[in-house]
């Protein structure tokens, strides 16, 4: 799933996974395709542009890290609960997800990277992460630019 590629560039269609991982590289939009998908319909209700509702599709944030080889002690159930997930957008916003919010044994968030948006292929622009649940999508990354694995460990990026 993940490219041997060092980099991946905005607009062309991969996501640099980085930090914690003991398979860091780009992933495309077409091995995001490849992988399980999922659809959820959101709606946010923003107080200033009211509410919106999308449909999306694509494969759980989860399992694509998980693809990717997260550096914790599988063996010890809480040491994934010192890993958090760092997502930038290409316009900036970035948001922080806990591993333990979207673990099915903690949280159970099914975060997605989503490849289709109300039944557009986003090919061109990149996945959106969307975390459903969220009030006005606050955590909602279009256009995603970079993922990266952080552990509380200073020797880990």
């Amino acid at each position: 799933m993940v490219e041997s590629t060092p980099t991946g560039r905005a607009g062309d269609g991969r996501v640099p996974l980085s930090g914690a991982l003991r398979e860091p590289g780009p992933v495309s939009v077409a091995a995001l395709r490849s992988m399980p998908q999922r659809e959820v319909t959101v709606t946010f209700e923003c107080r200033t542009s009211g509410l919106r509702r999308h449909h999306f599709s694509g494969p759980l944030l989860l399992e694509v890290l998980q693809a990717a080889g997260p550096r914790f002690d599988a063996g010890e159930r809480k040491d994934r609960l010192r890993f958090l997930v760092s997502v930038l957008g290409r316009d900036g916003h970035r948001a922080v997800l806990s591993w333990g919010e979207i673990d099915p044994e903690f949280g159970n968030t099914a975060a997605l990277l989503a490849v289709r948006m109300d039944r557009r292929d986003l090919d061109e622009e990149g996945p959106h992460l969307v975390v459903p649940g969220d009030r006005c999508g606050g955590r909602h990354i279009s256009r995603v630019a970079e993922i990266k694995v952080c552990a509380d460990d200073p020797l880990w990026p």
